[in-house]
């Protein structure tokens, strides 16, 4: 017996279904773009973003945008057991790790990072290093500029 998949789907943070099956008559377009056919109805989809490591789509349906997280038999259990690690970590502040010379700054204040997002270079015994957020945030400020020499633990970019 050949038993499909069951989801837990979560829309916009706001609307939650149990017990969601696979079963949806999909067919695929191009660039990212499908046709697909439930109960007699026909909708036009976008995938507009996929993070499939965390289960989490962005989609446009019929020209309306939905964030949908699924959650799988063993996601829903490792939730019950109260087993779950934080997702995301939201960045305080960056720090030089050591001292250097800042060659580059790749983001600009108010601007929105995710984990491994590059935020500057920092040049140490003649080694460029790419700095990279830890975690989610937003640019709150920076504290250097393009030339400044910098000593370890100095505040490079508060984030809020």
């Amino acid at each position: 017996m050949n038993k499909q998949a069951s989801f837990k789907a979560t829309v916009n943070e706001q609307f939650t279904f149990d017990e969601v099956k696979g079963e949806l008559d999909i067919l695929p377009l191009e660039n990212g773009h499908f046709h697909i056919l439930k109960g007699g109805v026909s909708y036009q989809a976008e995938l507009l973003k996929a993070d499939y490591n965390n289960k989490s789509f962005l989609l446009k349906i019929n020209g309306f945008k939905y964030e949908v997280k699924l959650a799988d038999k063993y996601d829903q259990l490792v939730k019950r057991l109260g087993l779950t690690v934080a997702a995301s970590q939201q960045v305080k502040d960056i720090h030089a790790p050591m001292p250097g010379l800042v060659l580059e700054i790749s983001v600009e204040e108010g601007q929105e990072v995710e984990k491994d997002t590059p935020l500057l270079i920092l040049e140490a015994m003649k080694m460029e290093n790419v700095i990279k957020s830890p975690g989610e945030g937003v640019v709150k400020s920076i504290n250097v500029s393009k030339g400044d020499a910098v000593e370890k633990n100095f505040l490079l970019i508060e984030m809020e």
